[in-house]
């Protein structure tokens, strides 16, 4: 039986994946006193005891847990924060991102759980730029819209106890266009530049969509909607959680004109849609903010360290 310690089990992704990894029979869960929680000793105890430990905690907080393992490299770490996503030594922890990359999460000692929109983004734009149609200096401009769970206690408190004409309407955020999540899809994607990025939170727990426009003219040959989706068959079509949709096919809509972003909630799967015609795309990944974006994710990367089969406690 594997032990594992969620660090920060008390936020919105700690709590998910404790509820996710409670009931399973080969998992035991490391407990901390509630007045512990701050304590070095009781917690660098809990992570040099776990088999492997999760990090649901700010950044900082998230830096000095890993010090707290020690120099010997024993520990094992999955890290939801934000902390580690582009550091040597830390293997992204997005299965499906490339050839090599399960196994290389299968042998880590250090994980890094991708971001919620970079998720979304990666899995669009890799294959691209792997295949050649992309360029990486290629000015991308990333579309997302996600449920306010995304933004922690604070923002779940606003929006459900704050007046409805303030949080109805979707909000734009990080309008100094520098989003945290900006340095990992920059590199997971492939890219020599960082994207345009500004996000939208919408009145909604939870789910996102995270878009994509290209221009065919400035790409690097010339493809249409079929080929592009040919191409996400041709990396994904095997996968567990990557669902590719047809090409239009209205009954994938709302009353056959509207895209939800609440389709995937509550499993750990990413529809992806190929929209446009043979001189502009939209490329669009759905998926549940909480799930594949957070604690889905950190759940589906657990399985593969522990080496238990990689569904294991998550729905597709």
């Amino acid at each position: 039986m594997a032990r594992v310690f969620i660090d920060g089990q008390e936020g919105t992704t700690g709590l998910e994946i404790h509820q996710r990894l409670a009931s399973r029979p080969d998992i035991e869960l490391v407990t901390i006193a509630a007045d512990k929680r701050k304590d070095v000793e009781a917690r660098r105890a809990c992570i040099n005891g776990a088999d492997v430990t999760i990090l649901c905690l700010p950044d900082a907080a998230a830096q000095e847990a890993v010090a707290l393992a020690g120099r010997d490299g024993a520990a094992r770490f999955i890290d939801a924060s934000t902390a580690h996503r582009t550091s040597p030594g830390w293997v992204y922890g997005l299965p499906e991102l490339a050839p090599g990359q399960r196994q290389a999460i299968r042998s880590a000692r250090r994980v890094s759980n991708p971001g919620c929109h970079a998720t979304g983004f990666a899995l669009l734009i890799r294959p691209l730029v792997d295949a050649g149609v992309v360029p990486p200096n290629y000015p991308l401009f990333v579309q997302s819209i996600t449920g306010y769970s995304g933004g922690g206690k604070k923002l779940i408190q606003s929006y459900e106890a704050g007046p409805a004409e303030k949080v109805a309407p979707p909000r734009p955020y990080a309008l100094t266009l520098r989003h945290k999540h900006l340095p990992e899809m920059k590199q997971t994607a492939g890219l020599a530049n960082v994207p345009g990025f500004v996000p939208v939170v919408g009145p909604f727990y939870r789910g996102m969509l995270v878009s994509v426009p290209l221009e065919v003219r400035a790409l690097e040959r010339t493809v249409t909607p079929q080929a592009i989706r040919e191409i996400y068959l041709s990396r994904y079509g095997t996968e567990r959680f990557i669902q590719v949709m047809p090409l239009g096919d209205e009954s994938t809509l709302d009353d056959g004109t509207h895209l939800s972003p609440l389709g995937c909630n509550g499993t750990n799967r990413v529809d992806l849609f190929v929209f446009g015609h043979n001189e502009q795309l939209f490329l669009t990944a759905r998926l549940d903010n909480l799930g594949k974006g957070a604690s889905g994710a950190a759940v589906q990367n657990l399985n593969l360290m522990l080496g238990v089969e990689e569904a294991t406690g998550l729905d597709g």
